[in-house]
């Protein structure tokens, strides 16, 4: 039996209609059909209201499904029904058994389209034009699964207050500030060229490129040339490589008239030894008038590493990191979305308080780039003991210490980069600056995508020992 299919909402259709037909995945050939009609077997697929026994799948299975679908492999509609027939014949818990071949399969495939959604989200590039007299900001990419219904809602989400829209060969989607609408695919010619913005972009890749970790093979495989030509700041990638050795040589010269906490790291580095080697630690002026060194604190092997700015005026009084009002933010937060403090490694970029005022009265002092680079040898012996799986940054100060000054959390919040501390890396909120919020709308706004942020980061982690299992 010959069967067609053009998205996911068909495909359920048509394979209720199977299974209550009796159909085996042996007995029935999918193939692709450009413009959805009524399928001949849906008229005899029961209604909603009606449901039949048995028929019944796990949440999981739909959740891929929902992933395999955007996939463009033809065989992806076959290798669906095939698990949903084993799923609905007495294999209920058949997903639990990555090994299996069929389930295998369609775990890479949505791996695929999870790498692909991914680009998307880092590649997307917009460009300012004006539409009757309005700002329009517009995209265009090309990306190698049919993913632009999927990935669209995280851009509306992401930019709900402009107008914009992204084109690919294969669909474009377009948000009015109220609705995403769906069209067809449009070719490169009709995506504009370039815009003021592609300045920021440029300056802003330049700031992050760190030749001292360059690797070009790498580099290419996460950012494949094919994106390059929507992409201003890949323009630079030659100079860059090119420039990469001597500047290289420039960052590792010694330079002994900055100040670096290094010369104070002890012998054996293991995570009791730095805390104790940082108490006596007087490379930037902040020590002066802290009144003790807040180390981090967790197990080593903690797969979430949390990098705040500084510790508090609580933290400072009791020698622990994130205990003050930013730190109960944090639990709650932490709770919600199921990750447990104990099993982190807190800390911060900054081990000293700084603050400004009197001691009934310690006001908190955003740290420097020079204190944030003093400190910066004791976050990377944290980072190298603990060697997280994943790490979040709360606020840019934690952020640049990692990317540089050039980082700017409202372009890249919420971002998942691969990155030489850990293959997984993000940044987000410090949740200090939610409760500064004198607005309650704007609070609400932030602690949302706050709380969004860390449930990402914890989804994230579970899908990378999900991939680990498997292997």
């Amino acid at each position: 039996m010959r069967v067609e299919v053009a998205d996911l909402d068909s495909f359920r259709e048509v394979a209720r209609g199977l299974l209550v037909r009796g159909v085996p995945p042996d007995g029935v050939l999918f193939s692709e059909e450009r413009q959805r009609q009524a399928s001949l077997l849906a008229v005899e697929t029961p209604p909603p209201s009606a449901p039949v026994a048995g028929l019944s799948v796990p949440p999981a299975f739909l959740e891929l499904a929902g992933r395999v679908a955007c996939h463009r492999s033809p065989e992806r509609w076959g290798m669906l029904y095939r698990v949903l027939w084993r799923l609905t014949h007495g294999e209920r818990k058949l997903l639990e058994v990555e090994s299996d071949p069929d389930v295998y399969r369609l775990l890479t495939l949505a791996k695929a389209v999870r790498r692909d959604a991914h680009k998307m989200k880092a590649f997307v590039r917009f460009r300012k034009v004006e539409r009757e007299g309005e700002e329009h900001f517009i995209a265009w990419h090309r990306p190698d699964h049919l993913i632009v219904h999927h990935v669209a809602p995280f851009f509306a989400r992401r930019f709900p207050s402009m107008r914009w829209s992204i084109l690919t060969p294969d669909a474009s989607v377009s948000w009015d500030l109220k609705a995403l609408t769906y069209g067809p695919g449009v070719p490169r010619s009709e995506a504009p060229e370039g815009d003021v913005l592609e300045e920021m972009w440029s300056t802003y890749y330049a700031s992050t490129f760190n030749p001292a970790r360059l690797n070009v093979r790498a580099m290419r495989a996460e950012m494949p040339r094919k994106h390059w030509p929507t992409l201003p700041e890949a323009r630079l990638i030659p100079e860059l490589v090119r420039g990469a050795p001597e500047r290289t040589a420039k960052m590792v010269r010694p330079r002994l008239e900055e100040s670096d906490a290094s010369r104070y790291l002890p012998a054996h580095r293991d995570l009791g030894s730095l805390a104790e080697a940082a108490r006596g630690c007087e490379a930037c002026p902040l020590h002066e008038r802290a009144t003790r060194t807040v180390f981090g604190e967790g197990p080593v092997g903690a797969r979430l590493m949390l990098v705040g700015e500084q510790p508090g005026d609580t933290e400072d009084r009791q020698g622990r990191p994130f205990l003050g009002p930013a730190g109960q933010l944090l639990d709650e937060v932490l709770a919600r979305v199921g990750l447990d403090r104990q099993e982190l490694y807190v800390t911060n970029a900054v081990k000293h308080f700084g603050w400004t005022g009197d001691e009934k009265q310690r006001l908190h002092a955003k740290p420097g780039r020079r204190e944030v680079l003093a400190c910066k040898a004791w976050l990377d012996a944290e980072v190298a003991q603990v060697k997280p799986r994943m790490i979040v940054c709360l606020g840019a100060t934690a952020a640049q210490a990692f990317l540089g000054p050039g980082f700017r959390i409202n372009l890249s919040r919420g971002q998942v980069f691969e990155t030489p501390w850990a293959p997984a890396w993000m940044a987000t909120f410090h949740p200090s600056a939610l409760l500064r919020m004198p607005d309650d709308a704007a609070r609400a706004r932030a602690r949302a995508h706050f709380e969004e942020d860390l449930r990402k980061a914890a989804e994230t982690l579970r899908a990378m020992a999900g991939a680990r299992e498997g292997h």
